[in-house]
Formats: structure tokens, sequence, C-alpha cells
């Protein structure tokens, strides 16, 4: 990745809009083992431990399913991170969104899509 793109990525740099004050944030537990984050990554929910990780369609554990976006970055390498998410009622820059490698573009538009159910519009 240029070293431009990387300096763009900063805390909601992803944000065209959002609700007034928090109400378009939360704070959740970033799963151990999900490595080091930048914002904007979007996110998927673990259901038996409902702890965020990286969106993975190929996932069968409840994180197939986007659910967030990061807010701001962080490493959760070895241990579980406390952060901010976007979580509803937020218009984003769908082209500056962080994804895995191996996320096609029919399954970033599927994951759009169930954003955009929770309020979170791609433009």
């Amino acid at each position: 990745m240029p070293i431009l793109e990387q300096n763009l990525r900063r805390t909601a740099h992803y944000i065209v809009s959002e609700a007034h004050g928090y109400r378009s944030r939360e704070q959740v537990v970033i799963a151990s083992g999900s490595g080091v984050l930048e914002p904007g990554a979007v996110l998927g929910r673990v259901t038996a431990s409902k702890k965020l990780v990286p969106f993975d369609p190929a996932a069968d554990d409840g994180s197939q399913n986007a659910v967030a976006i990061l807010y701001e970055g962080c490493d959760a390498t070895t241990a579980d991170v406390r952060r901010t998410i976007t979580a509803r009622d937020t218009e984003v820059q769908a082209d500056v969104l962080v994804w895995d490698e191996a996320v096609t573009d029919l399954q970033k538009t599927a994951a759009l899509a169930a954003l955009a159910a929770l309020g979170i519009v791609a433009r």
C-alpha cells in the first residue's frame, strides 16, 4: 500500500456524516487475535463471544455478517481491546473502507447492504 494511502487512514476518516453527538457510535471489544486493525475496517460479531473481529465472509461463527466499522485503529493481536465503532445512522465513503484482501467485490456489496440495513449507508 502506498504511504500516502496509509496516511489517509486516520480516526473516522471514512465518515461523510453521522448522527448528532455519539448516537452513531458504541464502545465494543475487539477480540484478541484480530491483529492490527485500521480505522475504517469492516467488522463482524462472533456470535458466541459477542466480540468483534474483521468481517470474514468465509466464516460461520457470525463474523460473516458485517455489523460495524472500526472508528479508531487498534492492535488486538495478543489481547482484547476496547474501541469505538460506527454502529448506526452514518453515511460513509465506500472506497476508503478497509477489507481483507480475500473479500470479493460481490461480498463487499453484500456487506454494504447489511450495513445499510443498520443505517450505515455507503456513498
